[in-house]
């Protein structure tokens, strides 16, 4: 258990401080933070919350959504990226999540939305040095390309990524998104070789899909992934970070979080654990 993180979104519901507690009882060591939970008690607070605890965090979600033409929104969002980064900072986060964003309301143009992340990536990397935080751009599927990710495939993420040292741009290797990528064991293998790993996450592809397709995410286990291969390609890639369970689903998050949190450490024992 000493790589698994739960990523706070499995526990919706949870407080900042319930969400540390359940995660903690539940014998698991990190825990992914996400900026709502953290604002909801402020920054500082939280930072002390997250050192009493005695967990570390494995990431922050998220940043990125910045996919807008040049206007005053693409500078706010490029702003609220640099908030993001300090609270990474301040939490002990290593790596930033990046949700790059869709296409712009109205418009159809995805290769221009595209190097608008490169624009953005290129503005953000120096921010991201001087705190030593990692900007991690997630891969979506492509089902989500035009409300949330321009950026669909983890090959798409590392070309982005190539510009800037490793240290300062990674990428996310979520299973919902790239589990169908026929590309998927050579991407890994790249991003291994270039040090981009920055995170390695966990859930399962349910079928059908849910009316709202961001909350078709499961438990590992319930679902249709294999994770004993695809947790296969990141061990032979070199990963040896955290690895966090990060499932969207109503009937999750209407569970009792302390139960929802054991839940997913014994899917991480039984499914991935063995592999690393």
């Amino acid at each position: 258990m000493n790589r698994f993180s739960l990523n706070q979104a499995t526990i919706k519901k949870a407080d900042l401080a319930t969400a540390l507690r359940v995660t903690a009882e539940a014998g698991i060591p990190a825990i992914g933070l996400w900026r709502e939970p953290v604002q909801e008690v402020g920054l500082a607070r939280a930072a002390d919350l997250v050192r009493g605890s005695g967990l570390r965090v494995s990431s922050l979600c998220r940043g990125g959504f910045f996919t807008t033409p040049e206007r005053p929104e693409r500078r706010a969002a490029l702003d609220d990226n640099r908030r993001a980064l300090d609270e990474a900072e301040a939490l002990g986060a290593p790596t930033l999540v990046l949700v790059v964003g869709g296409l712009p309301a109205g418009s159809t143009d995805l290769v221009g939305a595209r190097s608008r992340v490169a624009d953005a990536l290129a503005e953000l990397a120096p921010d991201a040095t001087a705190r030593g935080v990692q900007l991690s751009i997630e891969p979506l599927h492509p089902m989500y390309a035009a409300d949330r990710a321009v950026v669909s495939t983890l090959g798409q993420a590392l070309d982005l990524a190539a510009p800037f040292e490793p240290a300062a741009v990674g990428v996310v290797v979520d299973t919902f998104h790239v589990w169908w990528d026929p590309e998927l064991a050579a991407q890994v293998a790249r991003a291994g070789r270039e040090g981009r790993i920055a995170s390695y996450q966990v859930c399962d592809w349910v079928t059908p899909i849910a009316p709202d397709a961001l909350l078709s995410r499961g438990i590992p286990g319930d679902g249709h992934i294999d994770f004993t291969a695809v947790t296969a390609l990141l061990r032979d890639a070199g990963y040896t970070g955290d690895v966090e369970c990060e499932v969207f689903r109503q009937e999750v998050w209407d569970a009792d979080p302390a139960e929802v949190a054991r839940r997913c450490a014994a899917a991480y024992r039984e499914f991935v654990e063995p592999v690393l």
